[in-house]
């Protein structure tokens, strides 16, 4: 297949940029007018000015869980617990006798006059039906009486809150492991509800020209979630999937290390925590609030054993204080994991003291960060880290460092759309001073999270011998003013040679 007629923007400093792009079977074969004769009859696909860029990576999304949202009852944006209390009512009416009502993005920093939720404004609205509802955040849990009921009161877990009222009486809401530990133990999904949400999910994933992900649903079974969706057919994207960090010994017993799997599923990294959320007021702080969710020395153990098995750590961290603690054990650790190859990362870096900033350069520490989360984040963030904002979503900070930055989406928290994604990074209008340009952004989209799951001599670039992972847009947008760029479409994804979205002739 030949490619022509458009602009090829191949991410390759040697050769940026071409007009048209050979494929041969799965593979780039070259530019035309060089090696487009190993083609014995070529298909050509006229481009008509479009852009084709390498495919798109969300570097950090926990895509079941994602794709399993779009069934449940949403409440991003309510802008009162009274508007989310109406949403939920609806809903409650078509959920059958016997089943729970599910729902997800609530966040009561959004919401005017500020008030937290209760078990007693869910109990108005859903009566007996038993109501679980994750924050936007996926870090606290809202739950009714009903629901409460199943755990009889057993709800106290290690690394996570209980909120009670003056009497001492469950609140309604479940922070962290609390959580967690309850949405396990009495909501998790089935398998088959799952795989057949995950179906859909890849549907939309690709047509926003995603081509490979970085999974965080492991814990989820995902990995699972995945093989049947490969063994259908129905998988039309590459997995980098997260594992357990507690799940560190089976893997070693087993000898499943980094990079086990096929050219579409792949086992890759040990996934921990370090602490909370900004939205529910649990990352854990230099000025000693928030929740620990493991400790420094905790994960020390962690890399060392991740190391023994050949397996690299991804820890969440959004406080300043959990991203140093984070830091100073891979540091401690160094010699464990450096000379193995590994390749660490800490997932959100969302808040860094200013001498941290360039200790991810320093270490090899990837910083897998989330561009669109910070214009949402910002008035939560002005509010509760007010005075620190300098060193929250420190982008351009941290590209200047010579750090790596590999841009995921973190849905469902934010929607999965890379290119919304490395808009946000352009146009960012919150500490302009940390903007990316658009060459970097697209770098952090591409280049950077195929070299994080090691896969960087044949993904990110559209190269000869490289795969055909490839996205077309309606127009190059390089020649675009940066308030320009949301306007841009994805016309058609291309996995492996073989167009999984929309196939040409396009009108």
């Amino acid at each position: 297949m030949i490619l022509e007629n458009g602009t090829v923007r191949t991410l390759e400093q040697t050769l940026p940029v071409t007009r048209a792009l050979a494929i041969a079977g799965d593979r780039i074969a070259g530019g035309v007018g060089t090696h487009e004769t190993v083609l014995a009859t070529p298909d050509r696909v006229d481009l008509g000015g479009r852009c084709v860029l390498p495919g798109f990576n969300d570097s950090h999304v926990h895509f079941p869980t994602w794709a399993l949202a779009q069934r449940h009852i949403r409440l991003e944006g309510t802008a009162s617990l009274d508007e989310a209390l109406e949403r939920i009512e609806a809903a409650a009416r078509e959920v059958p006798p016997g089943r729970w009502l599910r729902g997800t993005g609530w966040r009561s920093g959004d919401w005017s006059p500020v008030v937290e939720p209760t078990k007693e404004a869910l109990d108005r609205v859903t009566g007996d039906t038993p109501a679980a509802l994750m924050a936007r955040d996926y870090h606290s849990l809202w739950l009714n009486s009903a629901a409460l009921a199943h755990a009889n009161g057993d709800l106290e877990v290690a690394g996570g809150v209980v909120e009670r009222d003056q009497r001492g009486a469950p609140t309604g809401v479940l922070r962290e492991e609390c959580a967690w530990h309850f949405r396990d133990l009495y909501v998790r999904p089935t398998e088959d509800e799952l795989v057949e949400a995950s179906r859909d999910g890849v549907r939309i994933a690709i047509s926003r020209g995603v081509t490979a992900v970085h999974d965080k649903d492991g814990w989820l079974g995902a990995l699972g979630v995945w093989q049947r969706l490969r063994e259908e057919g129905s998988l039309h994207l590459r997995v980098w999937q997260s594992l357990p960090a507690e799940q560190v010994d089976e893997l070693a017993a087993l000898r499943i290390r980094s990079g086990f799997g096929d050219d579409l599923v792949r086992v890759g990294y040990l996934k921990a925590f370090m602490d909370g959320t900004l939205g529910s007021q649990t990352a854990r702080m230099l000025n000693g609030s928030g929740v620990q969710i493991t400790s420094s020395e905790t994960l020390v153990e962690i890399i060392r054993s991740g190391a023994a098995a050949r397996l690299p750590v991804a820890v969440h961290a959004i406080g300043d204080l959990a991203n140093r603690e984070a830091l100073d054990a891979f540091e401690q650790t160094r010699t464990d994991w450096q000379p193995l190859g590994l390749r660490p990362r800490i997932e959100h870096a969302q808040l860094l003291a200013p001498e941290d900033v360039p200790r991810f350069a320093q270490l090899g520490v990837t910083a897998s960060v989330q561009f669109s989360h910070a214009p949402s984040d910002r008035d939560l963030a002005d509010r509760f880290w007010a005075g620190k904002t300098d060193g929250a979503y420190a982008y351009r900070s941290l590209w200047n460092t010579g750090a790596l930055l590999a841009n995921g989406s973190d849905a469902p928290i934010e929607e999965l759309d890379p290119w919304a994604g490395i808009c946000t990074a352009v146009v960012r209008d919150w500490h302009p001073e940390q903007r990316l340009t658009l060459e970097e952004a697209l770098l952090a989209t591409t280049v950077n999270p195929a070299w994080l799951a090691r896969d960087e001599r044949r993904r990110g670039k559209l190269i000869p011998g490289y795969l055909a992972d490839l996205v077309v847009l309606d127009r190059d947008p390089y020649g675009l003013e940066p308030e320009e760029l949301p306007s841009v479409r994805v016309v058609a994804t291309m996995v492996g040679g073989r167009w999984v979205h929309n196939p040409p002739p396009w009108s």
